[in-house]
């Protein structure tokens, strides 16, 4: 196997970041030795979740084995996936922030999946999958993400299944969807008109509704820059927790890129 020196597009803030966590982690079970430093672990695993290498090709890289290199892995996404707000937080720092409006989107994990597993087949993308749901804020911020189901799901089937629409209602907080949520039993939740030959009040309240959800939208590009989500090679039950564990740090950036500003 050939070497090489390569870059990960990342600060160094995030890397202590997750090397904080680490480190508290190993404290608190008390492990006193490993053969990777936390800082070290930690940018082993900022390089699988960024550029979606390979087990083989970090345990390489890092000089440490494959089931090492895994288990480094499973660890700091489940200590990252922890991280991530509840729903009903989610929305109540949402109100006391002050957002108008926040953004519902629904979207698709692809997966290796073999034809054979229907249940994770999006007959809307054509693709397998895992569907996550979504809020943002109107500025694109990841305020929450679901847990995963098969890419079959719908999105308002799911968005019922999480108990988002009732706590979405709840909150009060108006929120923007597309047409696939229509049918929503949220009176807060507002979805473009459908149909052919609308009239030009309907087809202005669409315009003015896809402008202010599309920066919102913006969240599942965030989360898919990430390139461990553009097609995910691991069991998809883990997909949910994969998809807490980036968001978190793709706000933590984003926080810092705000500061750094």
């Amino acid at each position: 196997m050939l070497f090489y020196r390569a870059a990960v597009d990342l600060s160094r803030s995030t890397l202590n970041y997750v090397a904080g966590l680490i480190r508290r982690r190993r404290k608190a079970i008390g492990s006193v030795w490993r053969l990777l430093n936390p800082g070290r672990q930690a940018l082993l695993v900022l390089v699988h979740l960024r550029k979606d290498e390979t087990f083989a090709e970090i345990a390489a890289g890092f000089e440490v084995s494959v089931s090492t290199a895994w288990r480094y892995v499973e660890e700091t996404v489940m200590l990252l996936s922890v991280r991530s707000p509840k729903l009903t937080q989610a929305l109540g720092k949402a109100r006391r922030d002050g957002l108008t409006h926040v953004i519902l989107d629904g979207t698709l994990i692809h997966t290796d999946r073999v034809k054979a597993d229907r249940p994770y087949f999006s007959g809307k993308h054509r693709v397998h999958g895992m569907n996550i749901q979504v809020i943002a804020g109107p500025d694109g911020t990841i305020l929450w993400t679901s847990g995963a189901l098969p890419g079959k799901a719908h999105d308002l089937a799911a968005a019922r299944l999480w108990g988002i629409l009732r706590e979405l209602e709840r909150a009060g907080i108006l929120t923007l969807a597309d047409k696939a949520y229509q049918g929503a039993e949220a009176t807060v939740v507002i979805t473009p008109y459908k149909g052919k030959n609308k009239p030009e009040s309907q087809k202005q309240a669409n315009r003015s509704h896809a402008k202010l959800r599309g920066p919102g939208e913006r969240a599942n590009a965030q989360l898919k820059s990430w390139r461990v989500l553009r097609k995910l090679r691991c069991s998809p039950s883990k997909t949910g927790h994969l998809v807490k564990a980036i968001a978190v740090l793709q706000n933590h950036r984003a926080a810092q890129a705000t500061t750094r500003g």
